[in-house]
């Protein structure tokens, strides 16, 4: 059989094998502390499975990949309501499955690969900004990011600019925390459009955060949003992971072209997925609760970590606590030996080496049992 040489090399998915090792410790019986997948534990807010359960129709048929009407109003009015920018549902919203497929499949629309069109990344980052671009035959740019892992468009060099269709921006940061400033973003956005390169956010984390809220690159567009989209996801703002609800919104002409490419491929939300989508879109208060969760999981980590000697880096906003400490394979092998799962830096790419990334998915307490753990394993005492 043939395989995709792109896929080939690639391999399997960087946390793929990392879970596999976890799923071996659970099928023995071990009692496992997993901080490895950004997947809350939090219960959903009651109102919105109450909403999906309702939904549910005595008859199933297909979806429509634009969505429905109802909830690509819903989004709209969240993102005037959070980001203070009027977009038109009919034409700059689309309803996704969760925002993993249309990050990876989003090149597809964008990317002429027979020009050697590059796309733009930034790393340590989320994997699938690359594997998406080089299964859609782009030539990948990635830049390291330095010490406090803010990505800046002036790292980006002349050249890359004028062979790139596209650049990756993630706001907040996965798997760092870090938060990118408006400045930041509006010298993204400009230098972006004097390249005619299509400016995609990842702003999925963008309600969960610590002091002031993160801005969104629609705040920097101008009025049309052209040559923006932005990424949003109500799976940690919410606890929908397992919903696959999500939303791109943005330019009108690239939503036409990604409309158009998820209809061939018939991605599409689930309707009655769509309508649980709306209630949660609609409704702010549900998160505040979980943005105070995440706060103190994140504290009690981050000040055993500290009171060990090692630096938590970034780690500002989003799900994830980003600590140095070294050696991360080794340290994270040794974490794993007291059933404690965490993620080595390097498996989001170069520049991670050298850290941990702790997804604050166990609950508090457990949280607090963790600490008891990493201070022993990590001491020897």
């Amino acid at each position: 059989m043939r395989i995709n040489p792109i896929l080939a090399s690639l391999g399997a998915y960087p946390m793929a094998r990392l879970q596999d090792k976890a799923r071996a410790l659970r099928a023995a019986g071990a009692p496992l502390l997993d901080f490895s997948i950004g997947d809350p534990r939090e219960p959903t807010p009651g109102f919105i499975p109450d909403a999906l359960r309702a939904a549910i129709p005595e008859v199933s048929q297909y979806p429509t990949t634009a969505g429905l009407a109802s909830t690509r109003q819903a989004i709209a009015d969240y993102v005037l309501r959070r980001f203070g920018v009027v977009v038109d549902p009919d034409t700059q919203v689309i309803p996704t499955a969760g925002s993993k497929e249309a990050i990876f499949s989003t090149p597809l629309a964008f990317v002429d690969a027979s020009a050697g069109d590059v796309v733009i990344q930034a790393t340590p980052g989320y994997p699938i900004y690359e594997r998406g671009a080089l299964l859609a035959g782009a030539r990948v740019h990635s830049v390291v990011l330095e010490d406090d892992f803010v990505f800046r468009s002036a790292m980006v060099p002349a050249e890359v600019w004028s062979d790139a269709s596209m650049v990756w921006i993630n706001n907040p940061h996965n798997p760092t925390g870090s938060v990118m400033s408006f400045e930041d973003l509006s010298d993204f956005y400009e230098t972006a459009r004097a390249h005619d390169v299509l400016l995609c956010a990842d702003e999925c984390y963008v309600d969960l955060y610590e002091g002031a809220p993160p801005a969104s690159t629609l705040q920097v567009a101008d009025d049309r949003l052209a040559g923006v989209l932005s990424f949003l996801s109500l799976s940690k703002r919410s606890g929908m992971t397992g919903y696959r609800a999500a939303a791109i919104v943005g330019d009108a002409t690239a939503i036409e072209a990604l409309k158009a490419l998820r209809s061939s491929t018939g991605t599409a939300s689930p309707e009655f997925v769509q309508l649980a989508a709306e209630a949660a879109w609609a409704d702010d208060t549900h998160v505040a609760p979980r943005r105070e969760i995440f706060a103190a999981k994140r504290a009690v980590l981050k000040q055993a970590f500290e009171d060990l000697g090692y630096e938590a880096v970034a780690s500002r906003a989003g799900l994830y606590l980003w600590v140095r400490v070294g050696d991360d394979v080794a340290i994270t092998e040794r974490l794993l030996e007291a059933n404690v799962v965490v993620s080595p830096g390097r498996a989001f790419g170069a520049g991670g080496e050298g850290y941990l990334r702790l997804a604050l998915v166990p609950t508090l307490e457990e949280c607090k049992a963790a600490v008891k753990v990493v201070q022993s394993c990590l001491t020897g005492n």
